[in-house]
């Protein structure tokens, strides 16, 4: 007759050991990394993805002295006080020669940078435009701005960017498979309310394949375009550190116990 003390027992007992030590001394399973590499008919991008409703998204863009960041050193030097660090960060929306923003700034439930209508030159005003906006630890999306000022949703951060790639699975009606505008691209799209999927590409794109990259592989019926040419991305688990030029807003996922407020 097996004997299940004698054979099964003290391998269990082992093993029930093993996992409390590891559990002491913090040998935790991996955790997937938010950003990897993706390929697509030749052309490279890095993606990352964070679920709204669990990682402590934020904008930020004035230091307490009221100047800008201005890059990712700035914001993690800002942030190591607090015991807080950065797990992820990007450019987050065009930005004047002083590094205020274009359009619509929200943070932390203030508006501090009125939306822009206004018709012009540029990306920015390449209508319709939009705005991506979340609540901490909550909902998440991409909205065209007039819908978004008409909708009534105060959300904790927004910021104002253009054009939209993608609205309700179709793509933006000027960007065209014919353009031939290749420049480095980063934007954003979101699923389900909350994953919200970031993109930058490591070699010039056009728009149409920018923006097909959100509607056909990473399959956002809603995308925005956050910027070209200075797009910057910060992620330590990928040895990147990108300091090309002085930037405005930033979208930050932060690591830390600490809440308090990070100026703006």
């Amino acid at each position: 007759m097996f004997n299940f003390t004698k054979h099964i027992a003290p391998a269990l007992r082992i093993l029930l050991l093993l996992l409390a030590i590891s559990y002491c001394f913090g040998l935790h399973p991996a955790q997937a990394e938010p950003c990897s590499s993706l390929s697509d008919e030749g052309l490279n991008f890095t993606i990352c993805r964070f679920d709204s409703r669990k990682s402590d998204l934020r904008l930020f863009w004035q230091q307490p002295d009221g100047q800008a960041y201005g890059g990712f050193s700035a914001l993690r030097a800002g942030l190591q006080p607090r015991g807080e660090r950065l797990e992820f960060a990007m450019n987050a929306g065009m930005f004047h020669e002083d590094l205020t923003p274009v359009g619509l700034y929200i943070q932390e439930g203030h508006l501090l940078h009125s939306a822009n209508m206004r018709n012009g030159p540029g990306n920015f005003h390449m209508k319709p435009n939009g705005v991506f906006y979340f609540s901490r630890y909550g909902t998440a999306g991409v909205m065209e701005t007039g819908h978004f000022l008409q909708s009534g949703l105060k959300p904790d951060y927004a910021t104002q960017s253009g054009p939209l790639l993608v609205t309700d699975n179709q793509l933006h009606p000027k960007i065209a498979m014919t353009g031939t505008s290749q420049k480095i691209r980063n934007g954003v799209g979101v699923r389900n309310n909350h994953e919200v999927i970031f993109a930058i590409s490591e070699e010039p794109v056009t728009f149409f394949r920018f923006a097909s990259l959100f509607r056909d592989i990473l399959h956002c019926p809603d995308a925005l375009f956050l910027d070209g040419s200075i797009s910057s991305l910060y992620a330590p688990a990928l040895n990147r550190d990108d300091q090309w030029r002085p930037i405005g807003p930033i979208i930050g996922v932060i690591i830390g116990t600490n809440h308090a407020s990070t100026s703006r």
